[in-house]
């Protein structure tokens, strides 16, 4: 059993309709506000344990494992669609579930976001505006691709290829990269096992390889669709306070996709960090945590 330093949370389950589980963080106390954290690709709950630490002691804290990932189900693709309007989907079954039976309320939610969660949580959002109080926004997008629609080397191997699909399924190259190149310090060996430890072998790393190849550059993907019109909607939370906080050396989600955030949203509060990679929380925890905390109890 792998060691998940400052993980000492206990597990949720919510089952859909499908019949499939999906796990999720509750912590908090039972009156406080909701902050919903969504993680990306190829993480999972784990990677927001420092900032839910820093909150549960008056927030509500949670933190779900999109399907396949983490400690959910890890469904084959004849009994999952791993494209990004499930994942909007789940989200919102898991949030009507728990606004309908465990006491969080219908308004009021922050959302956190990062990576591929940036997108599932702003197209739900899309869907729930009422919901929707502040946004805290970290290395991700909300709108199409800012640069033209091109891809970093890496994850158009990923995306398009027989050898990056062999990699990342065969040898989990995407998540033992991520833990590698998403930070500008190195991680404990143990946090880095930790975030790769669900996806331990090839069965359970399909859902890292659909991510990566349902990244959509144009019309002719799925996912475009659900971005464009995301992306044609966001600006309805201009009236929300939301705070950008940025890993400026992310190869991925770069300076472009900060400052088209600035551009859509100019009253956010920014925290760019210059030494921080793609896991900003794992190189500016000290410095974004307390941001955020500080951020909340303003706002």
């Amino acid at each position: 059993m792998t060691t998940l330093p400052d993980y000492p949370f206990a597990s949720n389950r919510h089952t859909h309709a499908s019949g499939l589980v999906q796990h999720y963080l509750d912590e908090g106390p039972r009156d406080g506000a909701p902050v919903l954290m969504l993680h990306g690709n190829p993480s999972w709950s784990y990677y927001w344990r420092r900032l839910v630490l820093g909150l549960r002691d008056t927030y509500r804290c949670i933190v779900p494992d999109h399907i396949g990932m983490g400690w959910s189900d890890k469904p084959d693709d004849s009994r999952y669609a791993y494209t990004l309007q499930s994942r909007v989907d789940d989200l919102d079954a898991l949030i009507e579930r728990l606004v309908a039976d465990r006491g969080l309320p219908a308004r009021g939610w922050t959302l956190v976001l990062h990576d591929w969660g940036g997108m599932i949580g702003t197209a739900w959002a899309c869907r729930r505006p009422e919901r929707v109080a502040r946004l805290v926004v970290t290395n991700t997008a909300g709108f199409p691709n800012p640069k033209d629609q091109r891809l970093p080397a890496a994850l158009k191997l990923g995306r398009d290829s027989k050898l990056g699909e062999w990699l990342i399924l065969k040898h989990n190259a995407f998540a033992r990269g991520a833990a590698r190149w998403g930070v500008t310090r190195r991680l404990d060996p143990a946090v880095a096992a930790a975030l790769v430890s669900p996806y331990d072998t090839p069965a359970n790393r399909l859902a890292t390889l659909r991510f990566v190849q349902d990244i959509p550059l144009g019309p002719g993907d799925r996912a475009w669709p659900l971005v464009e019109a995301t992306g044609r909607a966001l600006g309805q939370f201009a009236d929300r306070p939301m705070l950008l906080g940025w890993g400026l050396k992310d190869f991925v989600f770069d300076a472009a996709f900060l400052a088209e955030w600035r551009r859509r949203f100019p009253a956010a509060e920014v925290h760019a960090c210059d030494d921080a990679g793609h896991y900003v929380l794992e190189d500016a925890h000290e410095r974004l945590v307390p941001a955020i905390r500080t951020f909340l109890d303003r706002s």
